[in-house]
């Protein structure tokens, strides 16, 4: 079925953590830092995320100084040149420093619930503010991954969320949704999602996708490479896979895709958007 084309914005991946699960530690000098999110943006993201908490399974929560410490430097160069800076953090602290550093977005993995100061934030601020589908941390045995139907679940989950922000004076058109891949779901679920995607989209919010090198991408088969019951392929090695997701995303209609790797993403995007218009010219 044809969906009417529209832009899907690509957010570039900006982590200045030692512990990501895909690029852990390349990233935390600040001037590094900057230095690939100037590489990110010469190759075609809208806008860069910066994180500095690491939501990998084990990881351990830094505390908020030292996150602040990890981010402010990098948001304040990039927003001073110009960059569209989201600032990737479940703190309201961190959040309300790197918006006034210069960030324009806040993507909380908690969706609010990280933090009980988050949605009266974002409120005050009028800043976008993307919320993600979260049953808690990853390293939380009690973050259960028990879905009846994980689409139907994750949209009113959602739909519970927004409610509950709109109730501290956040406005709808702050609001950007996110469907959670990977968190608190196997591969199953995040593939029932992937196909279900348009129903999330269907709640009426923009959508962010963020499939990005997760795990579920590592075990595809048939590979003559990887058997699906065997160790996923490394991070860096999923790029081809977030691509064709990104590429699904976007037919879906997803506002915007979360990747670290742009190029790959780009192109899918851009054959897309090549073979629509050349279809339109018939």
């Amino acid at each position: 079925m044809r969906r009417d084309m529209g832009h899907t914005s690509i957010m570039g991946v900006l982590n200045v953590t030692p512990d990501s699960f895909s690029d852990g530690g390349r990233w935390t000098d600040p001037e590094a830092a900057v230095a690939h999110a100037r590489t990110l943006l010469a190759q075609g993201a809208d806008l860069v995320d910066v994180g500095g908490e690491s939501t990998r399974p084990g990881s351990t929560r830094p505390s908020e100084q030292e996150e602040l410490e990890r981010v402010l430097p990098v948001v304040s160069a990039l927003a001073a040149e110009g960059c569209a800076v989201s600032i990737d953090t479940m703190r309201a602290p961190v959040a309300e420093a790197a918006l006034q550093a210069g960030a324009v977005l806040v993507n909380d993995v908690s969706g609010g619930l990280g933090d009980p100061a988050m949605g009266e934030l974002v409120a005050a601020t009028g800043a976008r503010y993307v919320v993600m589908h979260w049953r808690g941390l990853l390293s939380d045995p009690a973050a259960r991954h028990h879905y009846d139907d994980v689409v139907q679940e994750v949209c009113r989950e959602l739909g519970d969320r927004v409610e509950a922000l709109l109730g501290q004076g956040v406005r709808q058109e702050q609001l950007v949704l996110d469907p959670g891949f990977g968190f608190s779901k196997d591969a199953a679920h995040n593939w029932q999602l992937l196909a279900g995607l348009d129903r999330v989209v269907a709640l009426g919010l923009p959508v962010l996708v963020g499939t990005s090198r997760k795990r579920f991408l590592g075990r595809l088969a048939p590979q003559a490479h990887q058997a699906p019951e065997g160790e996923p392929s490394p991070p860096a090695d999923r790029d081809a896979a977030t691509a064709a997701t990104s590429l699904l995303a976007a037919q879906a209609g997803a506002w915007a895709v979360r990747v670290h790797e742009v190029p790959p993403t780009r192109d899918a995007l851009a054959v897309w958007r090549m073979t629509q218009e050349a279809d339109d010219a018939r």
